[in-house]
């Protein structure tokens, strides 16, 4: 999920706490302050700081004006041979290619698992929002590098690098003499476990109250219950079981539109409906089953027709 998913998850959370409500409504939002926040520590101490200080043992840059598909493929085969032959993790970095202030060349990684090798594809240039400004020709476009061993990607097979940040892979070796390609593993690690958000929670607890807390801890476990929908997991109970992350449920990826939209939409009507219970004066003939009506089936029912609507229209014209 994105940032701002998590941030309003958060602030949900706290709006249940009543003691929270009436805290705010005295002109004190220290809790809602709270949920925020602590819905938005665990990707902030990831992207923020520890990323910064992760060390890697292969860094692969790729030359801007001649990038070649053969050496970024190499080294992420010898980053996995070296950890299958060695029986020790290898960190691997793959630094994007900046062709000027928005403009990147676009590149994928892909593991072939049956036929054990890596596939670097040079794709075309694109700018920050991923717009595609012209496409790719060159004498070499694809390569292959083969492996030693079998491996099991904890994530997907096929990783595509463009803008910003690279990605990066922990190869790791198993007991099954395979290796595993670990994504970004600095993400979702120590930072993602239930136990340091119960930490923070005590920590919490001493410098304010229990309130503050339950809601640090609340929030914070939120955020990473939330991340299990996605595909990467995380280590949910570090430093006790810190070997690999939990897989994830795989149901979305951290950067689809609905889902952000949907977490942001049902925790703002949360809010809306915990500050309207604890207001001294109620509209009778308001009640939980019309909020449901009106916040969530009305805009659905309107999100679908619209979709077949701009549907309808694609379709015409291309028949046109």
């Amino acid at each position: 999920m994105k940032g701002i998913a998590h941030f309003s998850v958060g602030v949900a959370l706290a709006s249940f706490f009543q003691s929270a409500v009436k805290a705010g409504a005295d002109g004190s939002p220290m809790y809602f302050i709270l949920g925020g926040v602590f819905g938005l520590l665990p990707d902030t101490l990831d992207f923020k700081f520890y990323k910064f200080f992760y060390r890697y043992d292969i860094i692969v840059t790729p030359d801007p004006l001649d990038p070649d598909p053969q050496m970024i493929a190499d080294g992420v085969a010898m980053a996995v041979n070296n950890s299958f032959v060695d029986k020790k993790p290898v960190r691997i970095k793959l630094n994007t290619i900046r062709m000027g202030s928005d403009l990147w060349r676009q590149y994928s990684v892909k593991f072939d698992i049956p036929c054990r090798k890596v596939v670097v594809s040079v794709g075309p240039v694109v700018r920050t929002d991923q717009s595609v400004v012209e496409e790719y020709s060159c004498k070499k476009k694809e390569a292959h590098s083969g492996l030693l061993c079998g491996v099991k990607p904890d994530y997907e097979t096929e990783t595509v690098a463009d803008i910003l940040d690279g990605p990066s892979f922990l190869m790791k070796p198993t007991a099954d003499k395979r290796v595993v390609p670990i994504f970004i593993p600095w993400h979702r690690e120590w930072s993602h476990s239930l136990v340091i958000g119960l930490l923070f929670a005590l920590a919490g607890t001493v410098v304010w109250d229990v309130l503050a807390g339950m809601i640090i801890f609340g929030a914070f476990a939120a955020h990473i219950l939330v991340d299990q929908l996605g595909f990467l997991g995380s280590c949910l109970l570090y430093p006790f079981r810190a070997s690999l992350r939990t897989g994830g449920m795989k149901l979305i990826h951290s950067g689809d539109m609905l889902p952000n939209f949907g977490a942001v939409w049902f925790s703002c009507l949360a809010i809306f409906w915990n500050l309207y219970r604890a207001l001294p004066w109620q509209i009778d003939s308001f009640n939980p089953l019309k909020l449901v009506f009106y916040g969530v089936l009305l805009p659905l029912v309107a999100i679908v027709l619209l979709r077949r609507l701009l549907s309808g229209h694609a379709r015409s014209g291309t028949s046109a």
